[in-house]
């Protein structure tokens, strides 16, 4: 089953710094970071809220964006999330 979930918080994950440039000027010159967005969405009117690890380099959404969920209708707390 799919769901619209919304993205309630995001946080850099600074201990994990992931080098883009073979030659840099400066210590964050081309670093960029993994991410961890919480999102929030409702099945049958219970809320469940799911972490979802963001790779290094891939696109991370602002705070408040829908995303869409996909859940298992015996047990909604497990899903995933299927674009982000």
């Amino acid at each position: 089953m799919e769901t619209i979930g919304t993205v309630i918080s995001l946080s850099k994950q600074w201990w994990l710094k992931v080098n883009k440039k073979a030659i840099r000027f400066g210590a964050m010159d081309g670093a960029v970071f993994p991410h961890v967005a919480k999102i929030q969405y409702s099945v049958n009117g219970k809320n469940y809220v799911k972490r979802q690890w963001l790779h290094a380099g891939n696109y991370v959404p602002a705070i408040g964006t829908s995303v869409t969920v996909i859940y298992d209708e015996s047990k909604p707390s497990k899903s995933k999330i299927k674009e982000i």
